[in-house]
């Protein structure tokens, strides 16, 4: 029997697989504390979870115990992994262990009577038979792996305005619904929208590729008088934003289609807007997506892009990720300049670039509190390991953002005419000045 030593043992065992003494106070599951008074509490529950680490010593491992509830952060999990992100920087890959680590792990291992069998993982964590034969249907909580009670959960996390992508906070005291009506009405003015004409003449023509729960459409088809199409590959997404339509009384103006960017043919359309898409369909695809748009677009028509990048020359970590693992299964971020490359070389001038980097982090500290908030609905609705999923994923989502490890942007292109007029306005004044959307 092991007396009270096991956390300075696990101490021990974090500093020798990732090199460094580990900045967390270690409770252990026999009532043994070790560790920096100051640092973060970690509850280890079970030996498991250093039978995980042993099998896989990355941040992949860690993941695992967490998800499974074999280890808990005590207090705010956002100000945890903010102490915790130096340290975070060299768990994401395996490290490099000499005879004698390898050795005194061993030893560890045994005298705890963690040694066994490789752990099977969480039952939330996409194997590797569904990442290859899936396609990703969704970027939010309302995914297959959520099942029907997602209604009310969305509206938990995301507000009333069930937009899942960055708000824009022109108001530092404003709500999340204020900043999420702020930033569709800015989308509306970037692309150019406006009021139908008179005797009831019809305003634009728009398509939303990735609508979601068809916020976007929704909201410009109520101020800008818009008629459109919106696409997704989630059939709970085209449901919920079908009957928003119906009981908005906009089901004459706006539809929503289960399909992929690829299958339209039913262009030209005068605006095009497209949120996140671009991970998706990667570097080898992103030239013929690009191209698709362009197609779809009028001479003239603008299409807004709201994408996430990575820092140019940032490494990346070559093993298997906790995001890859549990949330976006075969995602690729691509550079800020790839992705501008890409859409000019396909004949879209981009007009405009604005970052959106800080608002996103703000964004998502607000779906943290709101996903904490209503904590214990969340876990009776997604399983206690899938809320552990997307509370570990939306805070270290924020801090990837305020950390300036990932960036995210808008961008604004336009197909121009043949003798390369764009129709644009000569300064951005039609879509800076301040806007307060009923």
């Amino acid at each position: 029997m092991v007396g009270p030593v096991v956390a300075e043992r696990l101490h021990d065992a974090l500093q020798r697989l990732f090199g460094r003494e580990a900045p967390v106070r270690i409770h252990a599951w026999d009532g043994s504390i070790a560790g920096p008074l100051d640092a973060p509490a970690v509850r280890v529950h079970s030996r498991r979870a250093l039978r995980r680490l042993l099998w896989r010593p990355d941040e992949l491992g860690l993941v695992r115990a967490y998800v499974a509830g074999e280890v808990d952060v005590d207090g705010d999990l956002l100000d945890a992994l903010e102490r915790l992100a130096p340290f975070g920087r060299s768990i994401g890959r395996r490290p490099d262990l000499t005879p004698a680590d390898r050795s005194e792990l061993l030893r560890t291992a045994v005298l705890l009577g963690a040694v066994g069998p490789h752990p099977k993982p969480p039952p939330e964590e996409i194997s590797g038979a569904e990442r290859r034969h899936s396609i990703v249907r969704d970027k939010t909580l309302s995914g297959a792996h959520d099942g029907p009670l997602g209604a009310a959960l969305r509206a938990q996390v995301f507000g009333s305005t069930l937009v899942h992508s960055s708000a824009y906070w022109t108001d530092p005291a404003g709500t999340l619904d204020d900043a999420q009506r702020a930033g569709l009405d800015l989308a509306c003015r970037k692309l150019g929208l406006t009021e139908p004409g008179p005797a009831g003449a019809d305003g634009a023509r728009v398509l939303d590729v990735g609508c979601g729960w068809g916020s976007f459409l929704l909201y410009a088809a109520e101020h800008y008088g818009v008629t459109g199409v919106g696409i997704t590959l989630a059939a709970d997404q085209v449901e919920l934003a079908t009957k928003r339509a119906v009981d908005a009384g906009l089901a004459d103006r706006v539809e929503f289609r289960l399909a992929d960017w690829h299958e339209l043919d039913d262009g030209p359309y005068d605006a095009i807007i497209a949120s996140g898409l671009a991970e998706y369909v990667g570097s080898a695809r992103l030239a013929e997506y690009a191209r698709t748009l362009r197609g779809l677009l009028r001479p003239g028509g603008r299409a807004l892009l709201h994408q996430v990048s990575q820092r140019g020359g940032d490494e990346v970590v070559p093993e298997r990720s906790f995001i890859d693992a549990y949330v976006f299964p075969g995602a690729e971020i691509l550079t800020l300049g790839t992705i501008v490359d890409t859409f000019e070389r396909a004949g879209l001038e981009i007009r405009d670039l604005e970052s959106f980097r800080e608002h996103y982090a703000r964004t998502l500290r607000s779906w943290v509190a709101n996903l904490e908030a209503g904590w214990d609905s969340c876990t009776w609705q997604l399983s206690p390991g899938r809320a552990r999923v997307w509370h570990l994923y939306l805070a270290v989502s924020a801090l990837a953002f305020e950390l300036a490890r990932i960036s995210v942007h808008q961008l604004v292109a336009v197909r121009t005419h043949g003798d390369g007029r764009s129709d644009f306005p000569p300064t951005r004044t039609s879509w800076t000045l301040p806007v307060s959307p009923e």
